[in-house]
């Protein structure tokens, strides 16, 4: 990875879109990469469309502002899937939607004419493993399933650092179960 990779994710106050842009910018720094992770919020408030941010490259990054033209989008809040989260994502871009929706049915519905289309169903697969609708750690297998920037151990090890102490050994480990199901249950249309 010589160039530098930058990835917006969509979601609501509350959902975790800053938590999972944080733990795959610490996941790349623990591989030696140099980093950014940043939300920008609207009206903050639980419950209110947000985004966040991460940069990732070999080099120090020098770039401090808002991305613009993200490699890889995601979207943690399916409500938030319209055709406003495709804005600056080029023809070779990668959308990740948290859908239990196919990933032909959504493109069809955005109109996305541009690369990779994946789905997955986070918010079902984190109340399942979780015991409640939590979709962000779910949509972090789901992006390194199909944009492999990070290592799947350096994100494990990022969510046990950062909730062990915060949510217990249990609530730990079903989020890490999570990050799996959804690594094995995305599919790439």
């Amino acid at each position: 990875m010589d160039e530098l990779i930058e990835i917006r994710w969509h979601g609501r106050g509350g959902q975790g879109a800053k938590t999972a842009a944080q733990f795959l910018a610490e996941a790349a720094l623990e591989e030696g990469k140099y980093i950014q992770a940043f939300p920008e919020y609207g009206p903050e408030r639980a419950g209110a469309p947000m985004r966040a941010y991460t940069r990732i490259s070999n080099q120090p990054i020098k770039i401090h502002s808002a991305i613009r033209s993200p490699r890889a989008v995601v979207v943690i809040d399916p409500t938030l899937a319209t055709s406003l989260v495709l804005e600056g994502l080029g023809k070779d871009g990668l959308l990740i939607i948290n859908s239990s929706d196919s990933p032909d049915e959504l493109r069809k519905r955005l109109n996305y004419k541009g690369g990779k289309l994946a789905t997955v169903d986070a918010n079902r697969i984190s109340l399942e493993a979780v015991g409640r609708e939590m979709p962000n750690t779910p949509m972090l297998g789901a992006l390194l399933k199909v944009f492999p920037v990070v290592s799947m151990e350096a994100i494990e090890k990022q969510v046990r650092a950062k909730f062990l102490k915060k949510i217990g050994e249990e609530k730990t480990e079903a989020n890490i179960q999570a990050v799996r199901r959804a690594h094995s249950e995305v599919k790439l249309g």
